[in-house]
Formats: structure tokens, C-alpha cells, sequence
């Protein structure tokens, strides 16, 4: 087997180079307004980086005509499928990735890591993280000093709400080398633990040692995430430009720069870079993020029309075997059906145990007036002691349904004071029911 992968082309070795690492989940800070899960969403998107995968996808083709029982290169083209979804925002590479995972590990089932990690990476991003960590145990049984696999297992585990073994898997990963990907992965753990500037320290780790564009514009643009979530809406800013200068085109640094110009209070640029993001590619969460600003700044319309994309977004998601989750979950509980917004969650929370669906079942059972097992959830999602905006101002309009108004108050004002533009809706109605319970003194 390693005979062969040094025979391979360019194309093989550059998505073997990358593609776990990618396909895996770069995604990794839950954002505030809900969306994909962590194993999806973040990965480097547009510009460039889809143009290489394209090129590496068809030199990947090429090679599999010329060498049909190659399952090293089935199971790279595999890789680049999955990741290919994400870039594009088209589920259906999915089943695509399925088929020819599934081949490669056909025709080799006992040694083929390279496509059982491929198969983890698949289950994740359907958001079947059981499978995805059955996957993952099972490359690492074959190649158990692969550091870009203890990724696969440490997402697996994350989401799966298993955060001790998550914290060991991501440590192992370091160990086995110290680089981008690791350190990304760590700088996600502290920030799971509510320590942004361990969190920050360790992304800025993982930019001094990303080497292309790609890698940099992926640090920095979570480096501007975890600015903005912090409440540093101008060095999100920065981050981000440096990002675009980095990758110019990139529609999650034009996400993040939209985000960050809408907290420093240029709605008018927001809005332009948003709609660039979503664009160049449709994510669900773009096109969720552009209606709550548009709404946000009364364009009722405008932003209906990006909700009704986003549905249509969820079923071309579900018909391509991904399971919803908390964007859909959130969407249903703030602008549609609060009976659809409890059962997505319910199915969410079987499959992905993570505290952002914690989160979303929280927010769901309140809306349909079950505040105190929304309480027990709104618990579970800041059991690790996660500095997250969202997290805090549902849990504080949970405990006002409950009329507890004194802890209402203290947990708006945490919300605030952590991100003071965490959302373009609920971050001016905090404003306004603190104001509310300031007036009225807060008792309960």
C-alpha cells in the first residue's frame, strides 16, 4: 500500500495531503444564531479552494479510468466528494461519496484506513456521529499514529457530547504533530470550556503554521469568529480582511466580515457581503444569517424570500440523507412551526448529544411553554462553562417564562456583556426586555 500511494498522481496525494483533515469537520466554534453542526459548516469555501478541489476531483476521475481497482484513489475521491458538499453547499456529492467509499472499501476492506476515514467524515457530515466514531476507532485500529485521524475520532466524540475522550483524542493529535489541524482542533476545545484567550492563542498557533492560502484563510477566519464572539467586533474585522487578502473570494470570510461590520453598525456593507457569500455558495447558514439581518433592519420581504430558500435548503439537505439539526431546529422555534422546532430538536438530540443541540431542544421546549425542561437542557448546554451569547439569552427568556426575573436579568446581562451584538434579533430584544426588568426591579 504505500508502494502505490508514492505511485499516485498529484491529484491523489493533494486530496490524501488534506482531504481528512477537511472533509473531517473544520468546522469547530458553535456560532451564535445556530446553524450547521461543528463538523460542517467552517471548512474553507469559494474562491480558490472549490476551484482546486474541482481539479483535484477530475485528476482523481482521470486516474480511477486509467486504474478502475485503485481503492487508495477511490477512497481520495471519496474525500474530495464530501468535502466538495461543503464547499458548494450541494448535498448531493453525498451519495456519491457514499458509492465510491463503499467500492474502495469492497474491494479492500481490511487495511483501507484511507476510506473508512472517509466514511467517518461522510457520517459526520450527515450528522450521524455514531457512525462516524465507529468509522473513525476503526482507521485508527489500522494506522493508529495517523495524527489527521485522532481529528476524525475527537469530532466524532465531540458531538457526541463525549468531551473527556474528545479533550484526550484532540491532545493525541497534537502530540502526533503539531500543526494546523491539531491546533485548530485545540483551540476548539479550550473555547468549549469557556477559555478564549487559550482558544485564541491556539488558532494563532494554527495560523503561524498554515502554509497556503487556504489554511490561512480557515485560521483567520476563526480568529475572527472567536473576536467577534468575545464582543471585538473591529479585530474580527481585521481578521477577516486579512483573511480575504489571503484567499480573495472566500464566502466564510465574507460571512465573518459581514457579521463583524453588522456589530460595528455598517448594515449596508453587512448586507452586500453577506449576499457575495451566498452567491458564491448558498450554505443554509448564510442564507439564515442574510434573512435575520434583513428583518433585523425591516426588510420584511427581502428576508422571507431568503427563509423560503433556506427551506427549500433543509428538504435538498434531508433528501440527500443529512439529518436536521439545530439551524433547522432555531429557524422553526424563531420564524416557523414551534411544533416542528421540538420534534427536529428531539431527533437532533438522538443523533448529536452536543451542547448546541442541548441548546436548540432548550430554546424549542420553550417556545412551546416547557420552561422548566427547557431549563434542564439550557444546563446541559452550558455544563462545560462555554462563554456563548446565544446560550445566555435563551436561557435568561427561560427562566423569565419561569419568572425567575432576578436570574433573567443576570443572565441577559452575561449575554451582553460577552458579545453585545450576538444576534440581529435577540440582541436588541435582550436590550430591551433587561430594560424591561431594570424598570420593573428585576424581583422574582
Amino acid at each position: 500500500m504505500n508502494r502505490r500511494r508514492r505511485l499516485l498522481p498529484a491529484a491523489v496525494v493533494t486530496v490524501l495531503g488534506v482531504g481528512l483533515f477537511l472533509a473531517g469537520g473544520l468546522g469547530l466554534a458553535p456560532h451564535e444564531g445556530g446553524g450547521q453542526s461543528a463538523s460542517d459548516s467552517r471548512a474553507v469555501d469559494g474562491g480558490g479552494a472549490g476551484v482546486g478541489l474541482s481539479a483535484d476531483i477530475r485528476g482523481l476521475q482521470q486516474h480511477l479510468k486509467a486504474a478502475p481497482g485503485d481503492t487508495l484513489a477511490m477512497a481520495s475521491l471519496g474525500l474530495a466528494y464530501v468535502q466538495q458538499a461543503k464547499i458548494t453547499a450541494d448535498p448531493s456529492y453525498y451519495p456519491k461519496a457514499e458509492a465510491v467509499l463503499t467500492e474502495s472499501l469492497t474491494a479492500e476492506p481490511a487495511e483501507n484506513f484511507t476510506a473508512m476515514a472517509g466514511m467517518a467524515a461522510l457520517h459526520a457530515a450527515r450528522h450521524d456521529f455514531t457512525a462516524a466514531l465507529d468509522w473513525s476507532q476503526k482507521a485508527i485500529a489500522v494506522n493508529p499514529d495517523s495524527s489527521t485521524l485522532y481529528g476524525t475520532l475527537a469530532d466524532a466524540y465531540t458531538q457526541l457530547g463525549r468531551y473527556p475522550e474528545s479533550f484526550e483524542a484532540v491532545q493525541r493529535m497534537v502530540d502526533l504533530k503539531p500543526g494546523t489541524p491539531s491546533l485548530a482542533r485545540a483551540s476548539y476545545a479550550w473555547e468549549l470550556r469557556g477559555d478564549s484567550a487559550a482558544a485564541t492563542e491556539n488558532m494563532k498557533r494554527a495560523l503561524d503554521d498554515a502554509n497556503t492560502p487556504a489554511d490561512q484563510a480557515f485560521t483567520r477566519y476563526h480568529l475572527s469568529q472567536l473576536a467577534l464572539d468575545s464582543g471585538d467586533p473591529r479585530t474580527a474585522l481585521t481578521h477577516a480582511e486579512a483573511g480575504l487578502r489571503a484567499a480573495p473570494g472566500t464566502a466564510s470570510l465574507l460571512e465573518a466580515k459581514a457579521k463583524a461590520e453588522a456589530a460595528l453598525g455598517d448594515s449596508a456593507s453587512a448586507v452586500a457581503d453577506l449576499q457575495r457569500a451566498v452567491t458564491l455558495v448558498p450554505q443554509p447558514e448564510y442564507v439564515l444569517e442574510l434573512g435575520e439581518l434583513l428583518q433585523s433592519l425591516g426588510h420584511a420581504a427581502e428576508a422571507e424570500q431568503q427563509y423560503q430558500v433556506f427551506r427549500g435548503e433543509q428538504k435538498l439537505f434531508t433528501d440527500n440523507g443529512v439529518a436536521l439539526d439545530t439551524d433547522a431546529a432555531l429557524f422553526e422555534a424563531d420564524h416557523g412551526d414551534a411544533k416542528a422546532a421540538l420534534t427536529i430538536a428531539e431527533q437532533g438530540l438522538k443523533t448529536r448529544p452536543f451542547l448546541e443541540m442541548h441548546d436548540a431542544y432548550a430554546w424549542a421546549l420553550h417556545v412551546n411553554g416547557r420552561d422548566q425542561e427547557a431549563l434542564a437542557q439550557s444546563d446541559e448546554a452550558l455544563s462545560l462553562g462555554t462563554r456563548n451569547a446565544l446560550f445566555h439569552y435563551h436561557r435568561a427568556r427561560i427562566l423569565q417564562g419561569l419568572r425567575r426575573l432576578a436570574d433573567a436579568r443576570t443572565e441577559l446581562e452575561t449575554a451582553l456583556a460577552i458579545n453585545p451584538a450576538f444576534h440581529p434579533l435577540h440582541a436588541p430584544d435582550a436590550r430591551a426586555t433587561l430594560a424591561e426588568l431594570e424598570g420593573a426591579g428585576g424581583a422574582g
